[in-house]
């Protein structure tokens, strides 16, 4: 199985921008779901697309060790924005909203069991407060959010936060009202991977090359903060 890694965070944190690193190196390719400019010079080889099926034969046909989806919650936007007019009302909303869910589902199913496994997929989403102020990846529907947990099918879940004028990723933290961001579980795996050296600090500096690197060399003791 590939390595699946979830990025989170609100408009504006450094998401994209993480990726600047990346830039021309050919270990990395890049599905933009939106075709939108990237905020940084150069250019990463890759495919625009919000169609699930060529998401998933691009991840199969990259040669890439690393793959991201950027904007990949507009995977989910995208198919209800097209949809939902023709979807009517009463039991069709409902088919729609299954079928967004199953569609989500499938690709981090597809990621988990069928990219091989010397591949990181970094799959990048935005972030939304649920009713209790709990941070999650923002979707539409309650399908993934009450069955699913997107959050526990990924090995890794980053938050993207500007703290003191640095853009730094997140392995656990708490949100405005003190709820924990990372389930029990997740909290678990991100402890786990500190104690191996691939995650050494609980907020390091917003560069998906160096997570790469921190990923790859386990049992090192290197520190992706600078």
């Amino acid at each position: 199985m590939a390595i699946p890694v979830l990025i989170i965070g609100k408009s504006g944190m450094g998401k994209s921008a993480s990726l600047r690193n990346c830039a021309g190196n050919p270990d990395w390719n890049l599905i933009r779901v939106l075709n939108k400019p990237l905020p940084f010079k150069g250019k990463i080889d890759g495919w625009n697309t919000d169609d699930y099926q060529t998401v998933m034969k691009c991840l199969i046909q990259s040669k890439a060790k690393n793959i991201v989806i950027d904007d990949a919650g507009y995977l989910i936007t995208n198919m209800f924005m097209s949809k939902h007019s023709a979807a009517g009302g009463g039991n069709g909303v409902f088919t729609l909203y299954n079928q967004i869910g199953d569609h989500f589902w499938n690709l981090i199913q597809f990621i988990i069991e069928k990219v091989p496994a010397d591949k990181i997929v970094y799959v990048i989403m935005h972030e939304e407060a649920n009713e209790l102020g709990e941070i999650k990846p923002k979707t539409i529907g309650k399908l993934l959010d009450e069955k699913v947990c997107i959050e526990g099918m990924f090995t890794i879940v980053l938050r993207c936060i500007v703290e003191s004028n640095k853009h730094l990723f997140v392995t656990q933290a708490a949100d405005e009202i003190g709820q924990d961001f990372l389930l029990a579980y997740q909290r678990a795996v991100l402890l786990a991977l500190q104690r191996q050296g691939v995650l050494n600090e609980m907020q390091c500096r917003n560069c998906v090359q160096k997570l790469e690197e921190q990923i790859r060399n386990t049992g090192k003791s290197k520190s992706v903060k600078e």
